[in-house]
C-alpha cells in the first residue's frame, strides 16, 4: 500500500499561495525546509492544502515522538480546555503542572531527590539550568562544546556553535562562556586511531582548566548525550564519564540538555542512561509534551532549591494543556515497545543506508542512535571534505516526491531522519526507498 498520495506538484497551487503570504507577512529571516502547507496531519502523515499526503520524517524537529494529533493527547487538550487554559504557576497552584514535575522526577536517571521547573521551550530551559548552577555554586563559567546547540536566547546563542548560521549579527553574547572540541569519530584526525583521539579529548577536558577557565569559576558544563544541530554526534561514553569526573572533583554542575535526543529518541528514555552516566540536572522539551510547548529542567533538589525566592518564574511556562499533553505522551513513550520500537528503526534505517555506502562513496557516514539518525554526505571519503549543495537537493527532490526532511550538522551536509516512534513499518520503507531513489540520482547528476 502507498501512502504518499500527490495530487499536484510538490508545491500545489495553494500552497504556492500561502507561500506567498508568508513571504509578504513573515520575517524573511525564518528558515522553511520544504514548500509545503499543512492543512491537517494524523500519526506520521501530512496533508497539505492541496489535498497531497506526505510522509512527515522531520517530526517538528524531533518534537512528535509519539506523531501527530495522537487520541489520547487530544483528548486530554479538549478536556482540560473545557476546564481552564491558563493560570500561571507564579499566582497559583494547579494539578497539571505538580503532575507534570512528579513524573520528571520519577523517570529522569539519578536516585536522589530531585525537583523540576517548567518553562515553554528549549532555550528558556537551558538559560534555567545555567542559572540554577550559578546560583547553586556560586560561580559564573560554563563549559560547552564545538557543534553543540542550546536555544537562540542571547545566552544560549553564546552557548551555541555554527556561527554563520545561529550567530551572525546577533552580538554582544553573554559572557562566561567557554567551548571545547568534541569527540567526533567520523572525522578523527588524519594519523591518530580513535581510541587516541578519545583520550586526547578527555585530556583537554582536563587541559581547559588550566588553559581557559579554573575550577574555582566553573560553575557547569553542559552537553547534549547526542549532538542534535552538530550532525547526531553520539558523545562516547568516556567523555561522558570524564565529564562526570571533573565534576564531582571540582563541584561543578554537569548538565545533560536533552531537548532533542531525549524522550525515547535513542531507544532509551534519555540519551545519556547509555553512559551509565548521572547528570545533575537534566533539560528536555521538544517531544515531552507532543507538540505543545513545554520544556522541564530536573535534577537534584538543592540546585532546584537555590535560587532565592521568586528568582526563577515564566508567565507561560507549565501552561496546563500543554502539562496535560506531557502526561499523556510521557504514558505513550516510557512503554519497553515504544523504546524498541526506536531501536528497530535505527536497525532499519542501518540495513538501508549502509551498504549504500559502498555505491556511493560521498555518503561518507551514517550515525545516530535509535529514531534520531543522520547521513552526512562527503565530496570525497578520504578529505572527508563537506557536501551541502548535495543535500539541499536530495532534501528538494525527496519533498517533491512526498517525504519531508530537514538538514543538520556543523557543515549542513547532512540530512536528519526523526520518525515518530509509532512509525508504522511499511510507512518508513515506504519513505527510506524514496529517499535512496533521491540520493542515487541527485549523486548521479552531481558528479
Amino acid at each position: 500500500m502507498a501512502y504518499i498520495q500527490l495530487k499536484t506538484a510538490i508545491p500545489g497551487p495553494k500552497s504556492q499561495a500561502l507561500l506567498a503570504r508568508r513571504a509578504a507577512a513573515v520575517s524573511a529571516a525564518l528558515y522553511q525546509s520544504v514548500p509545503v502547507a499543512v492543512a491537517r496531519a494524523a500519526g506520521s502523515l501530512v496533508e497539505d492544502v492541496d489535498g497531497n499526503v506526505l510522509l512527515d520524517l522531520v517530526g517538528g524537529i524531533g518534537v512528535l515522538a509519539v506523531g501527530h494529533t495522537p487520541e489520547s493527547v487530544s483528548t486530554a487538550l479538549k478536556a482540560q480546555a473545557e476546564r481552564y487554559l491558563h493560570v500561571c504557576a507564579i499566582v497559583a497552584n494547579y494539578e497539571p503542572y505538580v503532575d507534570v514535575c512528579e513524573q520528571l522526577n520519577a523517570i529522569t536517571p539519578g536516585t536522589f531527590p530531585k525537583k523540576t521547573l517548567l518553562a515553554n521551550g528549549g532555550a528558556e530551559a537551558v538559560e534555567n539550568a545555567v542559572k540554577l548552577a550559578r546560583a547553586y555554586t556560586k560561580k559564573a563559567g560554563i563549559l560547552c562544546f564545538e557543534g553543540a546547540y542550546h536555544g537562540r536566547s542571547n545566552l544560549t546563542m553564546a552557548l551555541t556553535s555554527k556561527y554563520g548560521l545561529f550567530k551572525k549579527g546577533f552580538g554582544p553574547f553573554a559572557p562566561e562562556i567557554y567551548r571545547l572540541p568534541l569527540p567526533n569519530l567520523y572525522r578523527t584526525p588524519p594519523g591518530m586511531t580513535a581510541e587516541a583521539y578519545l583520550d586526547w579529548s578527555c585530556h583537554q577536558l582536563e587541559h581547559a582548566l588550566i588553559a581557559q577557565i579554573d575550577p574555582s569559576a566553573l560553575a557547569a558544563i553542559i552537553i547534549e548525550p547526542i549532538v542534535g544541530e552538530g550532525g547526531f554526534i553520539p558523545v562516547p561514553a568516556p567523555f561522558l564519564q570524564k565529564i562526570r569526573q571533573i565534576c564531582d572533583q571540582h563541584n561543578v554542575v554537569m548538565i545533560a540538555d536533552e531537548v532533542q535526543c531525549g524522550f525515547g529518541r535513542s531507544g532509551r528514555l534519555f540519551a545519556i542512561e547509555e553512559s551509565g552516566v548521572v547528570p545533575d540536572l537534566i533539560i528536555t522539551a521538544k517531544s515531552l509534551a507532543a507538540g505543545l510547548p513545554l520544556s522541564a529542567v530536573t535534577g537534584r533538589q538543592e540546585i532546584l532549591d537555590a535560587p532565592h525566592l521568586g528568582g526563577v518564574g515564566s508567565t507561560y511556562g507549565g501552561n496546563p494543556l500543554a502539562c496535560v499533553a506531557a502526561l499523556e505522551a510521557i504514558k505513550l513513550i516510557n512503554r519497553p515497545e515504544t523504546l524498541a520500537k526506536a531501536r528497530q528503526i535505527e536497525a532499519r534505517i542501518r540495513h538501508t543506508f549502509e551498504p549504500l555506502q559502498a555505491q556511493i562513496p560521498s555518503l561518507g557516514d551514517v550515525r545516530g542512535r535509535g529514531a534520531m539518525m543522520a547521513l552526512e554526505f562527503v565530496t570525497d571519503p578520504v578529505s572527508k571534505e563537506p557536501w551541502p549543495d548535495l543535500v539541499l537537493a536530495v532534501i528538494k527532490k525527496c519533498a517533491e516526491r512526498g517525504v519531508l526532511l530537514l538538514r543538520a550538522g556543523l557543515y549542513s551536509n547532512c540530512i536528519r531522519l526523526l520518525p515518530a516512534l509509532t512509525i508504522p513499518d511499511d510507512q518508513l520503507q515506504e519513505g527510506l526507498a524514496i529517499i535512496i531513489e533521491a540520493i542515487t540520482s541527485t549523486y548521479e547528476e552531481m558528479t
